[in-house]
């Protein structure tokens, strides 16, 4: 009875282990080659090195991607990591621009000094 019932740990164990890591980490595997399959020209992309573009070219397992106006460079499919759909980039950003690579400024109004008032 002792060894049934260590198998029968070993076994919930496995079982949980599957459930909890290697299930999810084959349907996140299936979903990022579902989105790097269907990529097309003109996609907003980032790619896992955290640079945004635009796809102007496919050409099987690579693209080339405009990072900015007149800058193009040339990147294997699998370094894609997200995508922003054209429904993504009519919604206005942070700072009312519909521009999808537009970032609000952070730093928050300038700061007023007066030097006469340090003493």
């Amino acid at each position: 009875m002792e060894g049934l019932t260590s198998w029968l740990f070993i076994a919930a164990i496995a079982v949980v282990f599957w459930l909890l890591i290697i299930r999810p980490a084959a349907r996140r595997q299936k979903e990022v080659q579902a989105l790097q399959a269907a990529l097309a020209v003109g996609d907003d992309v980032m790619l896992t090195s955290g640079v945004l573009g635009t796809i102007v070219e496919a050409d099987g397992d690579f693209l080339r991607l405009e990072i900015a106006p007149g800058v193009v460079i040339s990147v294997v499919r699998g370094a894609v990591s997200s995508i922003r759909r054209d429904d993504a980039l009519d919604e206005p950003g942070a700072d009312g621009t519909t521009d999808p690579f537009a970032k609000a400024d952070d730093r928050g109004p300038e700061p007023t000094h007066d030097p006469s008032e340090e003493r």
